[in-house]
């Protein structure tokens, strides 16, 4: 076992993601052929096939999954000392790669960007914005530094920070613009469109109405926030969106804003990032700029 080696398990864990020869060797920017054999060279070093290869697809084996387990541990670790290094060597960070959902990330983004680069010029921040589960996965895998999001997350591995809560609002056609607010059992019998599966955003406002799964009565669903409002536009039903995204998603549409009686829906933004992380004061420090950046807006909630 002495011939282990730590590129191999990046080989390893890219061709488990991946379930390609191809698209796993442009992930690691080397040749098919070169993949393929640092593969066959690891199976042999183990005694066991980690993979089961067909013309169509590359699957991992039981030993493959139950190896990919103890192989992210350890590159996980491995990532983990070299941002130990990066952080004892630098006054701060060098790069930040950071985490943020799509219901946050047009919104907030720009101002915390440009925050962090005014207080911390040098400072190389690398974006990643997808969905709650993914940044989950791609944090323990120590493919990013820390995540901006809804909380709770819950996760026992990853530190939770909370930043400030912001309301939801109801968007309708203009031509509805002076009838009453509707209430959660109202909302229930009205055509509301919702993100499509896996926003948490969506998961929110079903529960605001009481729909523990499924969509409401003729419920419609879209990719962005923004699909959502332009429909609404096109008096094809109502949606929810969250606070932050009234004046850039609403400009454009025909459209007006209603906002809840008590108790109003809401939600709570923080930050997340492992706990085994060595860039923790740096972290800390990150997630006091992105609060300020969003509560300078005047629109949130300590």
């Amino acid at each position: 076992m002495d011939k282990l080696t730590i590129k191999q398990f990046r080989y390893f864990e890219a061709l488990a993601k991946q379930g390609h020869f191809g698209r796993a060797a442009d992930t690691c920017a080397i040749s098919q052929p070169a993949l393929s054999m640092q593969i066959k060279e690891l199976e042999e070093t183990l005694g066991s096939e980690l993979f089961e290869r067909s013309s169509k697809q590359v699957r991992l084996t039981a030993f493959g999954e139950s190896f990919a387990l103890r192989v992210r541990g350890i590159l996980r670790s491995v990532d983990e000392l070299s941002e130990f290094a990066r952080a004892a060597q630098d006054s701060f960070l060098s790069t930040l790669r950071i985490g943020v959902i799509p219901t946050i990330a047009p919104y907030l983004l720009p101002k915390i960007i440009g925050n962090l680069t005014y207080a911390h010029p040098a400072l190389d921040i690398q974006i990643r914005e997808t969905q709650t589960d993914k940044l989950i996965q791609e944090l323990d895998e120590g493919r990013i530094d820390t995540a901006i999001l809804a909380l709770p997350i819950s996760e026992p591995s990853l530190a939770e920070i909370p930043l400030f809560e912001e309301e939801f609002v109801l968007v309708r056609n203009q031509a509805d613009e002076d009838k009453p607010v509707p209430d959660a059992e109202t909302l229930r019998e009205m055509r509301l469109l919702l993100l499509e599966e896996g926003h948490c955003f969506r998961d929110q406002a079903l529960s605001f109405c009481n729909v523990r799964s499924g969509l409401p009565k003729e419920g419609l669903e879209g990719s962005s926030l923004s699909t959502l409002v332009q429909m609404v536009g096109a008096g094809i039903g109502i949606t929810l969106i969250p606070e932050m995204a009234v004046n850039v998603e609403t400009k454009s549409a025909e459209v007006s804003i209603a906002r809840f009686k008590s108790p109003k829906p809401k939600r709570s933004i923080g930050m997340i990032w492992r706990k085994t992380s060595p860039m923790i004061d740096q972290l800390i420090e990150i997630s006091k700029i992105v609060k300020n950046s969003a509560l300078d807006d005047n629109q949130f909630t300590r």
